[in-house]
């Protein structure tokens, strides 16, 4: 988890800071001007043909006391639900939002933002409409899980495209592992768990977490008013950086669970000797998770008996799969690797989706079966 920490700390910091901290006021000046008067942060357009519907569940455990802060009672969460919605006129809300101004202010605060307005990430533009009309029929379900204190919108261009696509996504929100989680009575929570260097009662944390919201979404009596729309036959957990690596552990936990994708995510909790017979797509960054970079990531590889894919992404970082690459370049700041935002973003949903489509609906993808003219940066491991 150490090693998390310090990659987090230095590639954020990196991507959104601009570098203001180390260069100067000049650095932090030319930020704040691009995004007070020319830049729109935005994130792409998704891919699918379906509108997005977002809404918002608090859940709360209440067989489970929270294993960070054990005074505030039982275990909460909060999830962002996305799911394909009729392109008619609908019953809804206002545009979702991507975080609120809090949020944006406590995640440019824990990196020593300066420079720029610290609401800024809170007018991101989003494509999803809160509340739309679901459309008709059952929809496979994916999970989605963020890096270490990181919030579940890190995920968020990612989640958009797959509930284009037809997938019901559930992005959770992991109480006291990000710098700022709000829930409806207006408290934000931050992230205590940042102090701890335990890999693994992470990774536990976050099996729990992920099978409870399983429960709460396909169990007798589901917490979701268009539970319906979820088919509990087709179900994939996802994730980055420690979600990433909590993905398998889930699978192994639950068997609920059809597919799993962990991307740049140094497993903390090992498979069994007997492997995992399910399907695994491993994405990872150049910098960190190529053959022999990783021990505990080639230690896993060897233990997936199932269908499995080792893909390693040239020129990108740890944040690759995540949004603020591209949110680093709308904002001119310098990158920290050499695949551009926007690119990084194209990448992760293609690969992601691709691994979708061929295991929760299958329809075998050929971007799967080896490397491509199209995403050349994308390298298949042995």
């Amino acid at each position: 988890m150490t090693t998390h920490r310090t990659r987090l700390r230095r590639t954020v910091g990196a991507l959104l800071v601009g570098l203001a901290v180390t260069v100067g006021p000049a650095t932090a000046a030319t930020a704040r001007s691009a995004l007070t008067t020319d830049t729109r942060l935005a994130l792409p357009a998704p891919t699918g043909p379906r509108r997005v519907g977002v809404e918002t569940l608090h859940l709360v455990d209440p067989h489970r006391t929270d294993p960070w802060v054990p005074s505030s009672g039982p275990r909460q969460l909060m999830v962002t639900m996305r799911y394909p919605a009729t392109a008619g006129p609908p019953r809804s809300g206002p545009p979702a939002r991507y975080v609120t101004p809090t949020e944006s202010a406590a995640f440019l605060a824990a990196q020593h933002v300066t420079g720029v307005p610290p609401d800024a990430l809170s007018h991101t533009r989003t494509y999803g409409t809160v509340g739309a009309s679901p459309l008709p029929g059952r929809r496979p379900l994916v999970v989605l899980s963020p890096g270490f204190s990181l919030p579940a919108s890190s995920l968020t261009a990612l989640a958009e495209d797959l509930a284009s696509q037809g997938y019901v996504v559930a992005a959770v929100d992991h109480t006291y592992e990000s710098v700022a989680t709000t829930f409806p009575d207006g408290h934000v929570t931050d992230c205590v768990a940042c102090s701890t260097t335990d890999g693994a009662k992470i990774a536990r944390g976050r099996v729990a977490d992920l099978r409870f919201v399983l429960d709460r979404l396909t169990g007798r009596h589901p917490a979701w008013r268009y539970a319906d729309r979820i088919d509990p036959t087709r179900i994939a957990t996802a994730g980055h950086s420690i979600g990433g690596a909590a993905a398998s552990a889930t699978m192994v936990a639950d068997r609920r669970v059809d597919a799993g994708v962990n991307l740049d995510g140094t497993p903390q909790i090992p498979l069994p000797a007997s492997g995992l017979s399910r399907p695994f797509l491993m994405v990872g960054a150049a910098e960190n998770h190529v053959p022999g970079a990783d021990r505990k990531w080639d230690t896993e590889w060897s233990r997936l008996t199932g269908w499995r894919r080792w893909l390693t992404v040239t020129g990108s970082a740890h944040f690759t799969f995540t949004d603020y690459p591209l949110l680093a370049d709308q904002l001119g700041i310098p990158p920290v690797s050499s695949v551009p935002g926007a690119r990084s973003v194209r990448i992760t949903r293609a690969y992601v989706s691709a691994f979708l489509r061929e295991h929760l609906r299958g329809a075998p993808d050929p971007l799967l079966a080896g490397p491509s003219p199209t995403y050349p940066e994308v390298v298949f491991q042995p």
